[in-house]
């Protein structure tokens, strides 16, 4: 039987392969590579991380209140029911935000923001995005970029996916990608009774 090798390291300059047959002096098999990896990861500092990633999402029904308005993206979109929530229910934002407090480490949104703060109740969640950017900023972050992803089966969203880009990118001072889709008829969103969210956000230090 071949055997199963690899030489491992890590950085660019680490000249890591793989292969079968007969290994070189210095490789070592591959479970034990694998380890060697795993362990040389681990000693990486995690503080001198050039860039970090975070991911968030957020989801809410619609409302049975036919006054209520959709917000998305920091964009009202007319003729459309809105969604159910304490604040003005923007799942774009939410999402964002969480994406982003999350590579920052700074936990999630409902840590600073509860859904039980009165003075939450209907605040228009761009201000909750300013303040979580403040937030990352104040703990040396900056945003790099961001992409977020709606799941709607209604309404149909590309024609407002431009002016919610700009409006997010303006606000994180970073490009925010967003982007549509739909859930097939598949689960609460693909009946209908709901939006979600999905985002991913790098961060990388701030050297302002």
């Amino acid at each position: 039987m071949r055997r199963r090798w690899q030489k491992v390291g890590i950085g660019e300059s680490s000249g890591a392969h793989a292969g079968y047959g007969e290994p070189p002096s210095n490789a070592l098999p591959l479970d034990q590579s694998r380890k060697v990896a795993v362990g040389d990861v681990l000693a990486i500092d995690r503080s001198a991380a050039v860039v970090r990633v975070g991911v968030g999402f957020d989801a809410h029904q619609f409302s049975e209140d036919t006054n209520r308005p959709l917000v998305l993206g920091g964009k009202r979109i007319e003729g459309s029911r809105g969604l159910e929530g304490h604040s003005d229910a923007d799942a774009v934002v939410h999402a964002l935000c969480d994406a982003i407090l999350g590579a920052a480490g700074l936990g999630d949104i409902g840590r600073h923001f509860p859904d039980d703060d009165p003075d939450l109740v209907g605040v228009d969640s761009t201000v909750i995005l300013a303040k979580v950017v403040a937030m990352i900023a104040n703990a040396g972050w900056m945003i790099a970029n961001a992409d977020c992803t709606i799941l709607a089966e209604e309404p149909v969203l590309g024609s407002h996916l431009p002016a919610m880009s700009e409006r997010l990118s303006l606000l994180a001072g970073a490009p925010v990608n967003v982007k549509a889709t739909r859930a097939e008829r598949m689960g609460a969103i693909g009946r209908g009774e709901g939006i979600a969210c999905f985002a991913v956000v790098l961060v990388e230090p701030d050297g302002s």
